[in-house]
């Protein structure tokens, strides 16, 4: 079949190449924020989405002059579910934290700029593309403004003679909740080893009151052997 390069078609590549200015635009955020979803899979997402609504749309006009019925939504309305087992691969759970929800996110919107690019609705995709970036980047400045809350692991090891009471209590005195405490003893090694759950209220970043925690203990009586965080 030869190979025209109309009017029609020089449409349909408008769509595509905007799909992927756009989708790439959201996918240089995550980039530059180190997310293995990154500029070029935002890209082809959108794109994608893109190739998939023009089908939906081409094949529905063809069916139709031919006489067949057709519905021009059935190709497009499996992207909204396709795209969420793509945006599950980049979701990890790392104990109570979750990881990579916002990416995901970001790929779900990519592919709906991309159906809206496809779909001709250039505002609608350009405006989807603004508001994004204004919530990925703007947004991510007024974390600064309010507390909320962290939850770790505060591995400590201690002689087996420590109470694990003073601990809590110098922990309680930052004003920080204990949610639960394992004490492990081996009396082989006259040691303990007590894990409490913690949940940190903080603003900005938590590290300065994690930083805090271990400098209290540090400079209360308890003899300590060692002392680390972890993730919940």
């Amino acid at each position: 079949m030869p190979i025209n390069f109309d009017f029609f078609y020089s449409e349909f590549l408008f769509r595509m190449l905007l799909a992927s200015l756009l989708g790439s635009i959201i996918g240089l955020e995550r980039d530059i924020h180190g997310r293995a979803a990154g500029l070029r899979t935002h890209l082809l997402v959108s794109l994608g989405a893109a190739v998939f609504t023009i089908l939906s749309e081409t094949i529905s006009n063809s069916a139709s002059t031919s006489g067949f019925p057709s519905d021009p939504g059935r190709i497009a309305a499996q992207i909204v579910s396709g795209i969420g087992f793509l945006g599950a691969g980049v979701i990890i759970k790392e104990g109570v934290n979750v990881r990579g929800l916002t990416t995901s996110a970001c790929l779900w919107t990519a592919a709906a700029i991309g159906m809206a690019a496809g779909g001709g609705f250039y505002n609608i995709a350009i405006y989807t593309t603004g508001i994004a970036l204004l919530g990925l980047v703007i947004l991510k400045f007024s974390e600064l403004f309010y507390a909320k809350n962290s939850y770790r692991v505060l591995s400590i090891q201690t002689p087996i003679e420590v109470n694990a009471s003073e601990i809590i209590e110098t922990i309680k005195s930052k004003r920080l909740k204990v949610l639960t405490c394992d004490i492990k003893k081996n009396y082989k090694t006259s040691t303990s080893l007590i894990r409490l759950s913690i949940r940190l209220h903080y603003r900005g970043t938590p590290d300065k009151l994690a930083h805090s925690v271990i400098n209290s203990l540090e400079t209360s009586s308890i003899k300590l052997d060692e002392v680390k965080w972890e993730h919940a």
